[in-house]
């Protein structure tokens, strides 16, 4: 005779629309509520104005009494909350804008070879120091001007054979 095993019952949870809103609701205040926390713990420990004993009570306030402690701090220091997070996102920027600069600064090796033929048309240059500067922008051994003539020749004899 077969063993009957017993099925476990799966119930159905029901759960109306508006409890869904509800639930969302609920954690979105959670979600702000632990970003504003971390925000004031932040700005606490970043004032250098503070000094250590009035960060140590800030916090404690904050802990004891999280929801009356958060009031009193955005009411108390909210503003020079705000400069001071100004502040440091200017200095990010400026450290941010100067690696840029510094990164970006570095000429390409065809504004290199542009500036090259500039001066060689000019005569600022000669052609043989064209070469050389060609060569080392390129990153290239130079050509010794007989050798750069005979390849050219080479060159020019092997395309007419042809």
């Amino acid at each position: 005779m077969p063993v009957a095993v017993p099925q476990a019952r799966i119930e159905e949870i029901e759960m109306p629309l508006w409890d869904v809103i509800v639930s969302i609701f609920w954690f979105m205040i959670l979600f702000t509520w632990i970003w504003l926390l971390i925000s004031i713990f932040g700005d606490i420990f970043r004032d250098h104005e503070l000094s250590g004993w009035g960060k140590a009570l800030w916090i404690l306030f904050l802990v004891v009494v999280p929801w009356l402690g958060a009031l009193v701090y955005l009411i108390a220091r909210g503003r020079s909350m705000n400069e001071r997070a100004r502040a440091q996102a200017l200095r990010h920027e400026q450290a941010f804008g100067q690696y840029v600069r510094e990164t970006a600064g570095a000429t390409s090796t065809a504004d290199e070879l542009a500036k090259l033929a500039d001066l060689r048309d000019r005569g600022t240059i000669s052609a043989e120091e064209f070469e050389q500067a060609k060569a080392k922008a390129l990153g290239r051994s130079p050509v010794q001007p007989a050798q750069a003539r005979r390849d050219q020749q080479a060159a020019t004899s092997s395309s007419t054979i042809t």
